[in-house]
């Protein structure tokens, strides 16, 4: 049963990690779109968010290995 526990919480990290980062990055483009001259403060906005969004993913993925090996649980 870990196992399973450990693969869904690998699985739905990565899928979640693709899903914040579309929706960051459509965002980031159409702000470029819409003023040009914000690039330069929303590509650093966009990188802030980038490393926040990725956070839970990587965190997930470490309890996961955890679980998955039969570490804790």
């Amino acid at each position: 049963m870990s196992i399973l526990a450990g693969g869904i919480m690998i699985g739905l990290a990565a899928l979640a990690a693709g899903v914040g980062n579309g929706l960051l990055f459509s965002r980031y483009l159409e702000g470029i779109t819409r003023q040009p001259e914000a690039r330069g403060t929303l590509f650093g906005q966009a990188m802030i968010t980038l490393g926040l969004v990725e956070a839970l993913p990587i965190i997930s993925i470490a309890f996961g290995i955890l679980v998955l090996f039969k570490i804790i649980g």
